[in-house]
């Protein structure tokens, strides 16, 4: 389970996140990260499973796996990185180890976009 004091749960830092932010795309997930510089209360992840992934019962059993899978992510984080994961209908088949996996890689590749896009800007 991910902690609470890592659950994103304002619509406002979706926004941003989803809006401004790296993305990332798996063929399981899609990942969204944005600094956010003035708050270090910890990374935050928020989780957006939409129908198209399945009914209730299978969105619910989505994201307590992914849920899971982030806190593997946790240490990877900077404590001001706001990060959202959408998932993609496939991802309702995938297996655990295989969505932390492809977190890692997300991660990996949104922390080189990132470090990109602050190099350019300098």
């Amino acid at each position: 389970m991910l902690p609470a004091r890592h659950r994103m749960r304002r619509s406002a830092e979706f926004s941003a996140t989803v809006g401004r932010g790296v993305r990332a795309v798996q063929p399981d997930v899609v990942v969204h990260a944005l600094r956010n510089g003035s708050d270090e209360s910890g990374p935050r992840i928020g989780l957006i499973v939409s129908k198209s992934v399945g009914n209730a019962v299978e969105r619910h059993r989505v994201s307590r796996r992914l849920r899971h899978a982030a806190r593997t992510v946790l240490p990877h984080l900077h404590p001001a990185d706001l990060m959202v994961i959408r998932a993609r209908p496939g991802c309702r088949d995938a297996l655990s180890p295989r969505l932390e996996q492809q977190l890692r890689q997300a991660v990996e590749k949104v922390h080189e976009r990132a470090g990109a896009r602050r190099g350019t800007s300098s």
